[in-house]
């Protein structure tokens, strides 16, 4: 058996076995192969008897050296530590050597993860705990592959950090009003830092806001405060509208007796209504007339209060 191998004009590298026979019968085998530059004499041996083992050890080779990927994944493949030309395989059937190829599999679609609670000192020194939720994908599996080491990891830590530099920037108001505007804020700077990873960051929401208990007790009181205060104005809001109608009802009934007369009767329905033991009667004042302007030796009796 006779073996070879020597560069071709177009870069590649062409490798060759012949077997002789006793019989005077010669099959010879040729396989081409990418000749990169830095390629030395030991990655061409190394490959060419990787190409070898799986002509020998045909069909059982089969099963380790085709691999398959969903659609949602692609992979990387590298031959003797060196990325393969072609960029990445998938989804579908693609071939690695035994022995000298090497892959990984990158999921693309999109990854939540949960940032743990962060102790925070916003702008007007009011310390909180603030958690959120973060939704990326990877869109580039090369870089995320060759140019960090665990994009995922990466990615945690540093919106944890992000996290708390960006609410630091803020005022507690601002921290419980402007949720989305620093959801967003926390977004661009995540997609900015993680884009040469080839992470791609779809969306920031903040969970929730933790305060101190003694920081709710004194928020607590001062919106209850602040909810007394408000009913009180309106209250004597109501009392100056209703002394304006008393006054406005008051001209009325000096102008017509007899809407007196009606008032009365008006609150001995709204009386006997409720089923009350005690029935008022209004007494009509003009009946006290002759008592009160006869005589003029007693004391004069004043008139009796009306019923409302």
């Amino acid at each position: 058996m006779d073996f070879g191998c020597h560069d071709k004009d177009s870069g590649e590298v062409e490798c060759y076995f012949e077997i002789h026979c006793d019989t005077g019968m010669t099959c010879a085998i040729t396989i081409q192969m990418p000749n990169p530059e830095a390629t030395g004499c030991v990655e061409k041996f190394a490959t060419f008897f990787s190409f070898l083992l799986v002509i020998v050890t045909f069909p059982f080779s089969l099963f380790e050296c085709f691999k398959v990927v969903q659609e949602f994944e692609r992979a990387v493949i590298f031959r003797l530590g060196r990325l393969r030309s072609g960029g990445v395989r998938g989804p579908g059937l693609f071939f690695v050597l035994p022995c000298v190829d090497t892959y990984r599999k990158v999921d693309l679609r999109t990854v939540s993860f949960d940032v743990p609670p962060q102790e925070v000192l916003t702008r007007d020194s009011v310390t909180v705990a603030v958690d959120a939720v973060v939704y990326y994908r990877i869109k580039e599996p090369l870089n995320a592959v060759i140019r960090v080491a665990d994009y995922s990891a990466s990615t945690r830590l540093l919106a944890a950090t992000t996290l708390r530099n960006v609410l630091g920037m803020r005022d507690l108001a601002q921290l419980l009003s402007d949720r989305e505007a620093i959801s967003h804020m926390m977004q661009t700077n995540l997609d900015v830092a993680t884009d040469p990873w080839g992470v791609e960051v779809e969306r920031v929401e903040i969970k929730d806001v933790r305060l101190p208990v003694q920081l709710q007790r004194a928020m607590a009181a001062e919106a209850e405060a602040d909810r007394e205060a408000r009913a009180k104005i309106i209250a004597a809001e109501g009392e100056i509208k209703a002394s304006k109608a008393l006054r406005e009802a008051s001209l009325v009934m000096i102008d017509n007796p007899t809407a007196l007369q009606l008032r009365y009767l008006q609150s001995l329905n709204t009386i006997s209504a409720e089923k009350n033991s005690t029935i008022i009667f209004p007494f009509p004042m003009d009946f006290l007339k002759t008592f009160l302007s006869g005589g003029g030796a007693g004391p004069s009796i004043p008139p009796p209060p009306l019923p409302i």
